[in-house]
Order: C-alpha cells, then structure tokens, then sequence
C-alpha cells in the first residue's frame, strides 16, 4: 500500500498552524511528557494563572508542587490512574482555575503526553458571588414587595385646623430633621399612624422604606421571627432559605412599632437591644446584623402605668421615649371636626357618586359628640351617612341613634345655672359653632340672625 510522505517543510508549516491554533485558545494549554516535564504552555495559561513560560518550560510538576507554584497537578494524578483529571488548582498568585488533564496513549497503552485545559474561575467565583449577593438582594426585593403589597404607603392626608393639630404638625416637623426615636401618643383613632408618616415623608430617609407593624395583631408566637427573621431550618415549618425580618426589610427607612405597649416582655427586652447596638440577631442564627433603621412607636396606653405594674420595662421606655408627641383626642379639637367632615363628605361623595349635603343641625350634633373614636370612626360615620341616607342632604334624622341620645344628655348642664348664666353659654356655645361651622363672621352671623358686628362683639365677650 502507498502512503502520503509529508516533506519537511510541510510538517513544520503544519507545526506552526498548530503552535498558532493553541496560542489563539482562550483556555490556558499545558502540555507535558510522560514523565511530568513541562513541554509547552500558551499565552492563555500566562494571562490566566500569572505565571510565565520561563518559570514552568523544562521543569517537572512535582518540583512546582513543591515549591507552591502550584497547589496540586492533575498532570501528575493522570500519570498515576492514566484518566482525564479535573480538579480546582490554586496559584501562588491567588488566581484559581479549573484544569482537566488527559493522557495521550502510543500503541503500547503508555502516556506520552498530558494535555492539560485550564479555566479560570477566578472570575467566575467573582461572579458567584455577586450572584449570592443578588439573590441576598432578591429576597430583601421580594420581602419588600409583598410586606408593600399588605401595606402601602399611601399619601398622608393630614387635616389640620385647629391650633392643637398645627402645633403637633410643627414639632413633628422639627424632629423629622434629625435621626431620632419618637414615641406618639393618644387614643385610638386620633391619627398616629398619619403622624409617623408626616415624620417619615420630611426625613432624610424619606426615600427609603416605610414600614409599618401592628405589635398587638402579630401571634406573640410569630413576632421574633417577623421582627428579626429567622435562619433555615430554625424552627419546624420555617422557609427553607430561612427569612428576612421586618427590621432588615426596612433597610435604611422607618420602622413605625404602632401599639408598641402590646410586646410581651421579653420581646421588649429584645427591642431594647436593637435601640441601644443597632444590632438584630435572626432566630436560629449565630451572628449579628447591624441595622440602620429608625424607630418610631405609638401606643395608646399608659406606659407609666404599665412600668408601675411591671407591664413595660422603663428603661426601654426612656429609649422611645426621646420626643413624644401627644395627640389630643379629637373632642378637644373642634376646629378639626368640621374641617374633617367637610374633607370626607368631599372624599366619600366622589368616591361613591353622590353629591350629598350635611344639614346645619347634623354638625351642631357632630361638634358637641365626644368621639370616642376619633378621626377613625368620623370616617366610617361619614361614608355610612353619604351611603345609607335617602336623600341629597344629610338630617339628624340619619345619624345613629345613640349619638343623637348622647348629645342631647351632654345639654343638661344648665339645671343649677341662674336664667342670666343659661342664656350666656347657650349663646357663646351657638355663635362659637356657628363660626366654626361656616369659618367666618358674614356667615356665622347670617345663619344666627345678627348683625357681622354684633357677633364680633358677643364672642369677643365670651372668649
């Protein structure tokens, strides 16, 4: 049989193509002999371990293992199993790459050469962990998304007019400036809630997260764990990939603890330490994770009373307790009143359709109740009437019996009064509420059948 002889010259032009395809390679080639004596490396291997040519050509792998050129050869565990090897090989230069070894065979079954491929993963281990930190980053997302899915931040929409609410709104002005505790309190329903966001929305973490938790509607059973959150496999039912709590949820934004007075005790504990070392500590975890997050807590009980019989600890109380801004009860804010029942009846009429009207009497009525409930129950009286009355203006007729009855009782204060004393508070009461109801002298003095001046003088006297 003939066969093809290749001259001289074509095998080395053919040397060159092949020297010239293994230098092009992205992936570093090593190649040794069947004795572990280094035969050629590319420029991929140089760029990719930061090692040189002259450091490696001619010397035997063991003699690099030795001096730590190289943490481990697979070149020489080829030459001993005569397998392809992969395995992760470190540098001295700190660089790591992924290199899988292959013995070349002659016809005997004895190696004659190892090739070797090499990969970095130095960046890809980079790459590793950026993804580590991005899905950190997606579970902070995805916490964020559903916690703002329960709860949005919605538009604060403060009423004030009475000279109590403009004060509340200016100190709470002051305080949103600096990075400070504030303890709101007041009863149920006055807006404690609105007030903490007032502070949030004028801060310097205004663009940050809001992040609101009722600590009297949480299962004292669940509230450490949606406070700090919880490590994997802390506790039967827990998330496989553990779950970030309420404090880191906020990142660098607001917490509002709204009826912080409901934590149990030995939560409270807890939160104490949160205040004083910015620092949480995950259910089932061993390190700390620093916060930088800020407080704000309402309640409406008595936090005093509490720590007399031992309900509240007092030295987390002086921790929240840094400015406290007291909300009067709505009773105590008539100008509030009627600028609230003109904004709802205004918000529930678009909202609903309708273009209802209060009848004068119907706010003589509402001014003297004493809302037990506040802005809150305002509210729900006020969207109750524009949706269950049968005609375009709203009548006493409409309201709910037991406030009528109530406000009737609250007029029998005049029994041990002589004629004279009667007659001036049942006329200071009238002008004072004909002034609010209508915001100005004309009106007032109009709907009371007197003279702009007359009302001017009379309710100079009795103020």
């Amino acid at each position: 049989m003939n066969s093809k002889k290749i001259n001289p010259q074509s095998f080395k032009l053919l040397m060159d193509n092949f020297e010239a395809v293994l230098e092009s390679s992205y992936d570093g080639i090593y190649i040794t002999d069947g004795d572990a004596n280094t035969l050629y490396v590319n420029q991929s291997y140089e760029r990719i371990t930061g090692l040189k040519r002259k450091d490696v050509l001619g010397k035997n792998m063991k003699d690099l293992e030795n001096k730590g050129i190289l943490s481990q050869s697979a070149s020489i565990l080829v030459l001993k199993t005569k397998k392809m090897t992969t395995l992760l090989q470190g540098f001295r230069t700190g660089k790591e790459a992924l290199v899988t070894s292959t013995p070349i065979l002659d016809k005997k079954g004895n190696i004659i050469l190892v090739v070797t491929n090499v990969r970095d993963v130095t960046e890809l281990k980079g790459l590793k962990e950026e993804l580590d930190e991005n899905k950190v980053l997606a579970e902070k997302y995805y916490s964020e998304i559903e916690e703002m899915r329960l709860q949005l931040l919605e538009s604060s929409e403060i009423v004030a007019e009475d000279k109590a609410t403009i004060d509340i709104l200016k100190k709470a002005m002051r305080v949103a400036k600096v990075d400070t505790t504030v303890l709101i309190l007041g009863e149920t329903g006055v807006g404690k809630e609105e007030i903490a966001k007032f502070v949030h929305k004028n801060s310097r973490r205004s663009e940050k997260q809001f992040i609101k938790v009722n600590c009297g509607a949480i299962p004292e059973n669940l509230l450490e764990s949606e406070l700090f959150g919880y490590e994997k496999g802390a506790f039967t039912g827990a998330l496989e990939k553990g779950k970030m709590g309420l404090f880191e949820v906020a990142g660098e934004g607001t917490i509002f603890l709204d009826e912080v007075g409901e934590l149990p005790v030995n939560m409270q504990v807890k939160l104490l330490r949160v205040l004083q070392e910015n620092k949480i500590q995950r259910i089932g975890g061993v390190k700390t994770i620093d916060v930088n997050v800020r407080v704000i807590a309402a309640t409406n009980r008595d936090l005093e009373e509490m720590i007399k019989n031992n309900l509240f600890r007092e030295d987390l109380y002086y921790r929240l307790n840094v400015v406290p801004i007291v909300i009067p009860p709505l009773r105590e804010r008539k100008q509030d009143i009627i600028a609230l029942l003109k904004y709802y009846l205004e918000f529930f009429n678009y909202k609903h359709g309708y273009n209802k009207k209060l009848d004068s009497r119907v706010i003589e009525v509402l001014l003297e109740y004493d809302w037990p409930g506040n802005i809150r129950q305002l509210r729900n009286l006020i969207e109750r009437l524009v949706v269950m009355s049968n005609h375009d203006k709203i009548d006493v007729d409409d309201l709910p019996q037991k406030i009528v009855e109530s406000c009737e009782g609250s007029l029998n204060g005049f029994d041990n009064l002589s004629l004279k004393e009667a007659v001036g508070r049942l006329e200071s009461q009238m002008i004072e509420r004909a002034y609010l109801r209508r915001g100005n002298v004309r009106d007032a003095a109009k709907d009371l059948g007197i003279d702009a001046s007359t009302l001017v003088r009379k309710r100079k006297k009795y103020t």
